[in-house]
């Protein structure tokens, strides 16, 4: 990271500021996926890789800007001297279909469980005569985790991706 400098001018007493710096292949930066590790220069390679989340980048110099090349979403960051900035604009029309279908996902089944179980009602006092509400219940808790999973996979949230190396960590020490 860089430190404030104090800079000096005729005119006025000193000021700080930050450092704005180029990106190069010989300082280490913050990662822009988990936000916790640095990236560093790969030996022999114009490449970046994180020591916390263990992603490999593409390095383009002349763009200032790093690619992430083990992951299947196309994510780009352009660095402006101080901070990383997202560079890949998601596509607005694949964003809102992962979205309708994962609404789709969440609610159509245990919708049709409920409709059912209310067309076609178990027997008043009968022994499992709670099992159709449980089984929405748990129909609908179901869909909804395997959707918010697959969410956050696709936007690689940097919480979710910390979390999860921090969990390989703690399993490869057991």
């Amino acid at each position: 990271m860089t430190e404030p400098t104090q800079r000096f001018d005729g005119k006025s007493s000193a000021r700080s500021t930050l450092d704005r710096r180029t990106l190069n292949l010989h300082e280490t930066y913050i990662c822009p996926i988990c936000r916790h590790g640095q990236i560093a220069e790969l030996t022999l390679m114009d490449a970046f890789a994180c020591n916390f989340c263990r992603h490999i980048f593409t390095a383009n110099l002349r763009e200032q800007s790093i690619h992430v090349e083990d992951s299947s979403q196309p994510m780009t960051w352009r660095w402006n001297g101080r901070n990383w900035q997202a560079a890949n604009q998601l596509d607005f029309d694949l964003t809102l279909v992962i979205w309708i279908v994962g609404v789709i996902l969440v609610v159509l089944p245990p919708s049709l469980i409920f409709l059912s179980s209310r067309l076609v009602p178990p027997l008043e006092g009968s022994t499992l005569d709670w099992l159709p509400n449980v089984w929405v219940g748990l129909t609908f808790l179901t869909h909804f985790s395997f959707v918010a999973w697959l969410m956050v996979e696709h936007y690689q949230l940097p919480i979710y991706v910390s979390s999860k190396v921090r969990i390989r960590q703690w399993l490869d020490r057991r």
